[in-house]
């Protein structure tokens, strides 16, 4: 478990440190985020691997999973970069759900959703 906690923390710290190259062709709205925590941790998501609400992940309708995607909250214009591993959000009106930690970088913990711009990142 200790293994697993220290392989999570340095993929979050490596994740946040890549580069954030916007793919000039690819995918680019705005929309409504919302976030999802406890009560999914551990979970299968669409994709087939557990639901980790500590990872930097986030459910999408449509976009491919693996695909990476930069996530900017319109209101402070703080961002994380998350990677696509399952599908929704459910919600109606709602754009991208994003996992716990994803949503503490960009500062939504408290509001429950957010105004966001969700950009393709090239691979």
């Amino acid at each position: 478990m200790r293994h697993t906690l220290g392989a999570l923390a340095l993929f979050s710290l490596l994740a946040g440190c890549a580069s954030h190259d916007i793919d000039p062709s690819g995918y680019d709205k705005t929309g409504t985020a919302s976030y999802y925590g406890s009560r999914h941790h551990g979970k299968r998501t669409a994709s087939g691997e557990p639901f980790n609400q500590h990872g930097l992940t986030a459910a999408h309708r449509s976009l491919a999973f693996g695909s990476r995607v930069l996530v900017t909250n319109l209101a402070n214009q703080r961002s994380v970069v998350v990677r696509i591993n399952d599908r929704g959000p459910h919600s109606r009106g709602r754009l991208i759900d994003l996992s716990r930690a994803a949503a503490e970088k960009i500062g939504m913990i408290r509001s429950g959703t957010a105004r966001v711009r969700v950009q393709g990142l090239s691979d």
